[in-house]
Formats: C-alpha cells, structure tokens, sequence
C-alpha cells in the first residue's frame, strides 16, 4: 500500500533542491568572477612592468644615441 501523505512533502522537497542548486551555481559563478578578476590584476602587473622596461631600455638606447 502507497503512503499518499509522503507525497505530500514532495513540493516542499522540489523547492529545497532548486535553492539548493542556486545557490551552488550563485557560488561557482563568484569563484570564476574572483579567478578572473586575479587573473586580470596579474595580466595588468605583468603588462606594467614590460612597459616600464621598454621605457627604460628606450631611455638607455637614447642616452647611447646622444653619446
């Protein structure tokens, strides 16, 4: 015999799984925007320091021009 009161939670247990599968995704989705945002901190650094050494190698092959 099927117990029709179990079924009863069903819906209460469908909305339990859907908030449970945002908020994973909610989650997952902030850890890509701080990975990426890390990334992109670490690609501006690295952008930075290669023109600040071209700056300086320009200024070292101007100062031998003058010479």
């Amino acid at each position: 015999m099927i117990n029709w009161k179990v079924l009863d939670n069903v819906p209460m247990l469908l909305y339990i799984l859907a908030l449970k599968t945002l908020l994973l995704c909610l989650g997952f989705a902030g850890v890509k925007i701080y990975q990426g945002k890390k990334i992109e901190e670490a690609l501006k650094r690295e952008q930075a320091e290669k023109r600040k050494l071209a700056e300086q190698t320009q200024g070292l092959i101007d100062h031998l021009k003058e010479d």
